[in-house]
């Protein structure tokens, strides 16, 4: 053996580790120097942290061991001595010995035996720099896979996500790999942002733990299209490449981000009681955090008289981890705090600590977690081609293990996320998937729970496609607040009972809004028989709070339009008919064959099969007709299995009419380029729209009628 002070893959472990185990310092301790009357350091060292953790399996043959300890080691002490490695019957396994401040590395000379139990052993003769050697030899074991790790990274998440839109000026951009990754090739060189015309934006690239963060030079443009590159360059520790060059795209908004993040969500919860000792403590947070900031400074646990614990703070997509470096002890009062030291990626600090507190109870965790729903279902069939696989967990689990290795999805690349809110983990396939074809998708026992305890078995569901392709909710921008907008046309109502929940406008002059008042007591021309209340504000052209808010609000329709059209989402399903009435249709993009569509002779539901993401599309090149035959019988929207108004867009050509005899809820956003037509002149009975009325180019009219708008 030969002991050194940087390994080459031991290297890349103990700076991967150095920036992700910042925790190893948790509770840390001050250290005698010689001056002043300080006290010297007498507290032992212990340690933290393994890779691979004691009682692993499945080890791939090739990657370095590595331990975290809980202050900065003597460099002298961590030797082929104080660190070994030993097969079976004892035999010791030669390899480099390094060392980095908390941090010990061991390679292997060469690939170690398959199927293998090994055991390491990290001794007495390890010191702090003050001398206090550890209490106990720390040993564990792990039993090695039968191949080594030839397993590519991946990206699985960025932030912003691909297709965010209003991104703050200030914001950092961040992407998590499935993996430990080699530090030195996490640089400028594999990791870029590009502006117009792939123009490279200044700025430093940092690494800590699975994520990469690009910290712009100067504040970004105002709505602007950017991209972010990882490149083939970036490789795991054991030396694999992303397979392929991994882009995402962004659009900026007008300003800078200056909204403190908080934490959302907990586990355990604010004074649970009878949690497991083995627990880990988990805390997510509103938004994106910058990864640098999330370490034993900013999330600490404590016990009675405020004793420090031991542990390691881990942090991935929006949720971090507090792992200590032992069991707690049984029927405890804990601490956790998160202090205002955690800044979000665009630099807000949190605005005050966010602290809670637990009681442990007698025992430790020991039951695997479960899953106890997919979607798509066991066996479904018609699923969508660019299907989102999700599965919910018994409970909450630990974010490392949920990766694009342990949900997969056969002979499907794609990206893995976890909601701890929902317990919920999402797969994001890289490109739609094939019609009319059986998947697999598996969750492996490498998924653990908070206790570190895994799934008793993999689990292993089935689904078929058909050819529908469901497109994101498309975004509204400025124009999402409003009810109903008439552009430069304005708007009419007669009646005394329209209420519209929401703002209303047009770019043209006030005198163009009639039948209206507001919350702010502005009056547009109501008389004793046409009186309108708008919950929000009125915006025109002519009148305070001034035109700026209608002409954003018209840019922003327009977009939309433009994003739904099938220029924008090509591929609609032709239904072979104009009429949708009687009709139960899944989500998906649907474009009229003759250039209209009406909903006459009986209800359209719209099944979202339980998906709450589930999201239609109508194109049509000319005219929305809904109610009838004729003039009467008011029809509906019905939705069903978890549809939501918010995910129901009407891209129409020409004009829309919408139960000309009144009565009848119609659900969705309309987006009309000769306006929008509710109920007639002389209807009493209440049209109900859950959603919105917008005319590109012409007026809205309405006869008692309510607007709803959305839940986002």
């Amino acid at each position: 053996m030969q002991i050194i002070s940087r390994g080459r893959v031991g290297l890349a472990l103990w700076l991967a580790l150095a920036l992700f185990l910042p925790a190893c310092s948790g509770g840390g301790h001050d250290h005698y120097t010689g001056g002043g009357g300080a006290a010297p350091d007498a507290v032992s060292p212990v340690v933290t942290f393994t890779t691979p953790a004691d009682g692993d399996t499945d080890v791939a043959i090739n990657v370095p061991i590595a331990a975290a300890f809980s202050e900065a080691m003597d460099p002298a002490t961590i030797t082929d001595a104080t660190f070994t490695l030993t097969g079976p019957g004892g035999a010791p396994v030669d390899g480099t010995v390094a060392s980095y401040g908390g941090l010990a590395a061991f390679t292997p000379d060469q690939d170690l035996a398959a199927g293998t139990l090994y055991t390491a052993t990290i001794t007495t003769g390890c010191r702090d720099l003050a001398g206090n050697p550890i209490l106990a030899d720390h040993t564990w074991s792990f039993t090695t896979s039968v191949v080594g790790d030839t397993t590519a990274p991946t990206v699985t998440s960025t932030d912003p996500v691909h297709g965010d839109t209003d991104v703050a000026l200030n914001s950092k951009v961040a992407a998590t790999f499935s993996e430990f990754m080699l530090p030195n090739t996490i640089n400028n060189d594999t990791f870029q942002l590009t502006g117009p015309g792939l123009t490279p934006v200044a700025g430093t690239v940092t690494w800590l733990g699975l994520t990469a963060t690009f910290t712009p030079a100067s504040p970004l443009l105002a709505d602007t299209v950017y991209t972010g590159t990882i490149t083939t360059g970036a490789r795991d520790l054991a030396g694999n490449p992303l397979p392929a060059d991994y882009r995402w795209s962004f659009t900026t908004g007008a300003a800078p981000d200056t909204t403190p993040p908080t934490v959302t969500f907990t586990d355990p919860a604010n004074a649970a009681t009878d949690v497991p000792t083995n627990k880990r403590i988990a805390a997510t947070f509103s938004e994106g955090m910058d990864p640098a900031t999330i370490d034993a400074s900013t999330f600490i646990l404590t016990g009675p008289g405020l004793t420090p614990v031991l542990g390691l703070v881990t942090y991935v997509g929006q949720t971090a981890t507090f792992i200590p470096s032992s069991d707690l002890a049984g029927n405890t009062l804990y601490t956790a705090t998160l202090t205002t030291r955690a800044r979000d990626l665009a630099g807000n600090q949190m605005a005050a600590n966010h602290t809670w507190t637990f009681t442990t109870g007698a025992a430790p965790d020991t039951t695997p977690p479960t899953v106890i729903s997919t979607n798509p279902l066991n066996g479904e069939i018609d699923v969508q081609l660019n299907k989102k696989i999700t599965v919910t967990f018994s409970e909450g689990m630990d974010p490392l293990t949920m990766t694009n290795t342990t949900f997969t999805v056969t002979g499907v690349p794609g990206i893995v996320t976890y909601d701890a809110v929902s317990r919920t983990a999402t797969f994001r396939p890289a490109s739609n998937l094939a019609t009319n074809t059986v998947f697999q998708a598996k969750v492996s026992t490498a998924a653990k729970d908070l206790a570190g305890n895994r799934l008793a078995a993999d689990h292993i569901w089935t689904f078929t496609t058909g050819i529908r392709i469901v497109p994101e909710p498309v975004p509204l921008g400025f124009i999402a607040p409003f009810g109903s907008f008439g552009d430069g046309a304005g708007m009419t109502n007669q009646g005394v009972l329209t209420v519209i929940n929401g703002d209303i406008g047009t770019t043209g002059a006030s005198t163009s809004i009639t039948g209206f008042h507001d919350s702010l007591g502005n009056i547009y021309t109501e008389t004793p028989l046409n009186v309108g209340f708008v919950t929000g504000i009125i915006y025109t052209a002519t009148a305070p709070p001034g035109s700026t808010i209608a002409q954003q609000g018209a840019l922003s329709a327009q977009t939309a339009y433009n994003n739904l059209t099938p220029a924008a989402l090509p591929g609609g399903i032709h239904l072979g008919t104009s009429e949708l009435g009687g009709l139960t249709l899944a989500p998906g993009i649907y474009e009229s064959e003759s250039g209209s569509y009406q909903i006459t002779g009986s209800d359209l539901t719209l099944d979202a099969r339980g998906d709450p993401d589930a999201v239609w599309v109508f194109q049509m090149a000319t005219s929305l007709t809904v109610g009838g035959p004729g003039a009467a019988f008011p029809r509906n929207v019905i939705l069903a299995n978890g549809a939501l108004p918010k995910n129901v867009f009407w891209q129409v050509g020409s004009a829309a009419t919408i139960n000309a005899a009144g009565g009848g809820t119609m659900v969705g956003t309309i987006l009309a380029v000769a306006g929008v037509t509710i109920s007639t002149a002389g209807n009493v009975d209440i049209a109900t729209l859950n959603g919105r009325a917008l005319g590109l180019n012409a007026a809205v009219t309405m006869v008692n009628t309510h607007i709803n708008i959305p839940a986002p």
